[in-house]
């Protein structure tokens, strides 16, 4: 089975720009054998880099307001036309994509983003849409908490006929033990992890995951510079010169053994075959969820409920 990251850049602020470009790197690994690719965290929309260079905490700043409202705009829906492309792409080239995304939701939080990684499977579609749960610092003042509801691994079948369960986290949620076990009890032999960039960020994680679940650890990140943001972006005259992220997309083995180390600066995908044996192998002397786990002693609840703020019914408005 072959799997690869998209070590490559965004669309920033563009969506449709972005789900065209999308569409021509899901055709890219499809030649390329790929059975499985991930993109990294926010991919489609952008991440929100600017908060931490532009002072963002200032409490109801006009300036920091008119960049949220533009991030907003440019932020997609799951029933959108963007994932609509994407997921026809996925399913002509039978590659099983995860691919992150800026979130605005349709119904009772349309004024939030969500950081949500989405899973297609080239014959069902979207199987799932997992909303971060705990956006990590600065983060915080542009993207809301996310539930339970996507913490699942999906069955796949590559071109080859051979079967496996993959999941995925997006950045510093791989940091979150409780989020890793509940993956891993969800039977992964394929753990995709999304990030927004930079080798510092993958260069630990990515074998650690892969050690502690026995998996193949997939890392998949970005490169975005200031040359990537569009010119009516608020603080684009304020930008400096420099490249904001490096990509740092990686593969790990079972053992921890990189099978591709995390790639700096150059846009491609990261691709790797993988023995689905070793997962088995490396699971002898330790399974985390299985052999070597003590449920009488600890356990996790997951919440998968889709959580909102109010439930309005869907009863039909009547006039009598």
């Amino acid at each position: 089975m072959r799997n690869a990251a998209a070590n490559v850049r965004p669309c920033w602020g563009k969506p449709d720009a972005g789900a065209e470009r999308v569409v021509e790197w899901i055709a890219q690994a499809a030649a390329e054998g790929v059975d499985l690719l991930a993109f990294g965290e926010t991919h489609l929309g952008g991440y929100p880099f600017w908060v931490s260079i532009t002072d963002g905490t200032r409490w109801n700043a006009p300036d920091q307001k008119e960049a949220f409202a533009y991030y907003l705009d440019t932020a997609v829906e799951l029933e959108g036309p963007q994932l609509r492309l994407v997921t026809e792409a996925a399913a002509e080239h039978r590659v099983f994509t995860y691919l992150g995304i800026v979130e605005r939701r349709s119904d009772t939080a349309r004024g939030s983003t969500y950081a949500t990684l989405v899973a297609i499977d080239p014959e069902r579609g979207i199987v799932s849409a997992h909303r971060k749960v705990q956006p990590t610092y600065e983060e915080r003042l542009v993207w809301a908490n996310g539930d339970g509801n996507g913490l699942r691994v999906h069955t796949f079948t590559g071109r080859e006929g051979e079967t496996a369960r993959v999941g995925g986290l997006n950045c510093w949620e791989n940091w979150l033990p409780q989020a890793r076990l509940a993956m891993y009890a969800g039977g992964e032999d394929i753990h995709v992890s999304a990030w927004p960039g930079s080798v510092r960020n993958t260069i630990d994680i990515t074998r650690f995951v892969a050690l502690e679940g026995r998996v193949f650890s997939l890392a998949a990140s970005t490169i975005l510079s200031r040359d990537d943001i569009p010119a009516d972006f608020p603080f684009a005259a304020a930008l400096s010169d420099s490249e904001y992220t490096d990509g740092g997309s990686a593969i790990a083995a079972p053992d921890g053994d990189w099978l591709q180390e995390p790639l700096a600066g150059e846009e491609r995908l990261v691709v790797a075959d993988i023995d689905l044996a070793r997962v088995r192998e490396e699971r002898q002397n330790f399974d985390p969820t299985g052999h070597y786990a003590r449920p009488d002693i600890f356990r996790l609840k997951v919440d998968r409920r889709r959580l909102s703020v109010a439930d309005l019914g869907d009863e039909p408005v009547t006039l009598d």
